[in-house]
């Protein structure tokens, strides 16, 4: 029977083993054999492998011996061609700092300069990066720092200096459980998900398009109010037959990367919806293409066979965007918290504040300024790295769902 080994307590002795070297199956195996003879309690374990080389600590109570522990673990780790370090220290793994946050970085290409501004500003913050991990190569460069000791606040002002000085995305999170429940994930359409403008394609049938074009401009820069530039924009669209609204779903092209997003989040359990300045005859299309939960968006007055100038009911402008996420989010059950917004625009500002993480995508430089971050690279799959979410492991959802499965997988093919 083996005999008992006392719990370690912060003022208890430990050893932290680190061993690097060449990665290879077997290491840590062959690293826990020598430490069994000791009668040692393992209080903790970290490993992480880069390009090939393999770092691994184990942090122990102090042995009777540490003498002949120190001479077992050389001895394993000179035949695995592997160094060894030994500290001698006291307690358990304490627990990190307060101040415990998710700190997301986008950039094509990622520069060193960047990455020097970058942690030199999580330093003066007052934290401390505990962790590194890449979410993706491309299209974008998506890393990953896990951020303790830091204000998630501050350092979100702090961060969005630098990552505009050199180019770069950058998003902060504060850690904690509620960022593994389930999320709602609120876009806007129009330059959004989709590219393009639903109304100035329907201005082309009208022949206004550039006039329809100059009032969405104006309006994408807060320089008109929504609803009036909407009811302005739909006026010109009066005698257009109907039939223009199929002629222009068939032509939109999503996103790169919108279905990439969609599809894998909800895999994930996550909910969608769709808030729209834009129409519910394209909008309720999208959504079921997408299997999308909930949608809002205007409607276009059809008289006839043709539109009539006029929309019907309330126009979904700035502040109803943000009373619809509200309204999603109930119906869904999902605290505001756990909220994802997605836009471009200044009609979207409401709704990116109202959520949890709200995101200027490729958004005018004003939208950006207020917005909590911004993602200004074209592929929408991209707001998955600021969620956690990796290359590979959507990659590798995306190969499992493909292979065949079940009776008929182990059949011959014709």
């Amino acid at each position: 029977m083996s005999a008992h080994v006392p719990a370690v307590h912060l003022t208890s002795p430990t050893l932290l083993l680190t061993l690097t070297g060449p990665d290879r199956s077997g290491v840590s195996t062959r690293l826990f054999a020598s430490l069994e003879p000791f009668e040692v309690e393992v209080v903790d374990v970290e490993q992480l492998v880069v390009r090939g080389r393999l770092v691994l600590s184990v942090l122990v109570s102090l042995p009777d011996d540490p003498r002949a522990l120190e001479d077992a673990v050389r001895a394993t780790a000179t035949e695995l061609d592997m160094v060894v370090e030994v500290e001698h220290g006291v307690g358990d793994n304490r627990p990190r700092r307060v101040g415990r946050s998710q700190v997301t970085l986008l950039a094509h290409p990622l520069r060193p300069a960047a990455m020097s501004a970058l942690t030199s500003r999580i330093k003066a913050a007052g934290g401390n990066i505990d962790r590194i991990l890449r979410l993706a190569r491309y299209p974008v460069t998506a890393l990953r720092l896990e951020v303790s000791g830091a204000d998630p606040d501050v350092l979100q002002v702090e961060l969005a200096a630098a990552a505009f000085e050199h180019g770069v995305d950058v998003a902060v999170e504060e850690r904690g459980i509620l960022r593994h429940a389930q999320r709602l994930v609120v876009m806007d359409v129009d330059s959004t998900l989709i590219q393009g403008e639903v109304i100035e394609m329907l201005a082309e049938h009208a022949g206004c398009a550039d006039e329809v074009a100059a009032v969405t401009e104006s309006a994408m820069r807060g320089e008109i109010d929504f609803e009036e530039s909407l009811r302005q924009r739909v006026a010109r669209l009066e005698g257009v037959p109907a039939s223009a609204l199929d002629d222009v779903y068939a032509a939109l092209e999503y996103t790169p990367g919108a279905r990439t997003m969609v599809r894998s989040l909800k895999r994930l359990g996550y909910r969608f919806a769709l808030v729209s300045g834009g129409f519910t005859q394209i909008i309720e299309r999208i959504a079921d293409d997408l299997g999308i939960d909930y949608w809002a968006a205007n409607e276009l007055e059809v008289v006839d066979g043709r539109l009539t100038g006029g929309v019907v009911g309330a126009v979904v402008d700035r502040a109803g965007k943000a009373e619809a996420l509200r309204r999603f989010a109930a119906e869904a059950r999902i605290g505001l918290k756990n909220t994802v917004a997605v836009g471009d625009g200044a009609n979207d500002l409401d709704m990116l504040a109202a959520a949890g993480l709200g995101i200027a995508f490729n958004a005018k430089p004003m939208v950006r300024d207020q917005a909590q971050t911004s993602v200004n690279v074209p592929y929408l799959d991209s707001v998955m790295y600021l969620l956690g979410i990796t290359r590979e492991e959507v990659e590798a959802a995306d190969a499992a769902e493909e292979e065949p499965t079940g009776p008929a997988a182990s059949q011959p093919g014709p």
